[in-house]
């Protein structure tokens, strides 16, 4: 199973979007990196590494992984959190990088006070472009559930095969991936009881 690490910052991920996208799309990818990295500031990831990270992260599986190179869900991959996690707007992401974007980054936001499960069950709805976002992301966040507490790990595992596995059956990257993925973690569906 392939671990999308290598891009811990932008100097790390820009020669190797330079060689696999136009030279365009790599200017809004910059941009949308320093946009991202104003917006989440000092935030951290659950492990305590930067939230900036994550999004590096999401944009190389997305690249590197997947193959994706329509620019519309890269930027939105690097900014699906912005919404979410920051006071950062709708309004803001369309003047800035379009509306596609912005209406992309809705689709995998939850809703201020929506509950999570009913937020995942609305993504089979998505437009398939918006599946891509939320599969990247998600593929940067259970590729090493394991650093995770066992009780984070039981419940982010188990929402990831209900919920995310069957959206990444009609992309055969991603399909490979998390099957892959759960051959790995079969040997842990059986935690330690609460």
């Amino acid at each position: 199973m392939e671990i999308f690490t290598s891009w811990p910052s932008w100097a790390h991920a820009e020669a190797p979007l330079s060689r696999a996208l136009p030279g365009a799309t790599v200017n809004d990818l910059r941009e949308a990196v320093a946009f991202a990295g104003r917006r989440h500031g000092m935030q951290q990831r659950p492990t305590g590494r930067p939230y900036l990270e994550h999004l590096l992260e999401a944009l190389e599986v997305a690249v590197s992984g997947a193959g994706v190179s329509d620019r519309d869900v890269l930027v939105a991959t690097v900014l699906h959190d912005v919404l979410e996690d920051t006071p950062c707007t709708e309004a803001d992401l369309a003047q800035r990088f379009g509306p596609e974007v912005a209406a992309l980054v809705r689709w995998v936001t939850r809703p201020r006070g929506g509950a999570k499960a009913d937020h995942l069950a609305s993504l089979a709805k998505a437009p398939p472009r918006a599946v891509l976002v939320k599969l990247a992301d998600r593929v940067s966040n259970v590729q090493e559930l394991q650093r995770m507490p066992w009780r984070f790990q039981r419940r982010y595992y188990l929402e990831t095969v209900s919920s995310i596995v069957p959206l990444a059956q009609a992309h055969p990257w991603f399909a490979r991936w998390f099957g892959e993925w759960r051959g790995r973690w079969r040997r842990v569906e059986r935690w330690p009881e609460d």
